[in-house]
């Protein structure tokens, strides 16, 4: 009787959230993202919904913030592609762009920063001054695994089935099949073709 119980308690759980997700993602769609077939929305952020395109079939899960860090333009900026895993808590600080492969699987804390400040020194003996504002693109490549808490910079380009070990700090471009880890990223192996 009690497993019975909750067994019908998991399905209107169940029924419900997809209830609230479908709804969600109507709004998000209304406000001008794009969302692909049989992807369901849980409750995420987004400051500019039409700068996010997001693929059919991803699995999004709670807290996820897309932020624009821009005046309003035309988008979108953050192009995310099929059948794509974001975990818990990500966030995706864009001015310029970023591109996510089909695939691609983000684990919960990771951060993709696409714009940094330089530093200047007017006078040897000032403190340094943020003077600028420098731009690059972040791309990750089909099939990319990202661990746990990892920082993506800007200009960074991760390629096809690489995988970013938990809590790096990506700087560099990495290539295709390599395996990366450490504050900052280095390389530390080759994953199997």
């Amino acid at each position: 009787m009690r497993r019975t119980f909750h067994k019908i308690i998991f399905r209107l759980r169940q029924y419900a959230w997809i209830v609230r997700a479908r709804l969600r993602t109507l709004w998000w769609k209304m406000l001008g993202m794009k969302v692909g077939a049989r992807t369901l929305l849980p409750p995420i952020r987004a400051t500019w919904p039409h700068q996010v395109s997001i693929g059919a079939r991803c699995l999004l899960e709670d807290g996820i913030f897309f932020r624009f860090d821009g005046p309003c333009r035309e988008g979108p900026s953050i192009v995310i592609g099929d059948r794509v895993f974001i975990g818990t808590g990500c966030e995706f600080n864009i001015q310029r762009g970023i591109v996510i492969g089909n695939h691609a699987q983000i684990a919960s804390g990771c951060r993709f920063i696409d714009h940094d400040h330089e530093l200047i020194r007017p006078d040897p003996a000032a403190p340094p001054v943020p003077e600028q504002t420098r731009h690059g693109a972040i791309v990750l490549g089909e099939f990319a695994w990202i661990g746990v808490e990892c920082v993506i910079l800007r200009g960074v380009t991760i390629g096809r089935c690489a995988i970013i070990g938990a809590g790096a700090v990506v700087t560099k471009s990495v290539g295709d099949y390599e395996i990366w880890a450490g504050v900052p990223a280095r390389k530390i192996g080759m994953r199997p073709e």
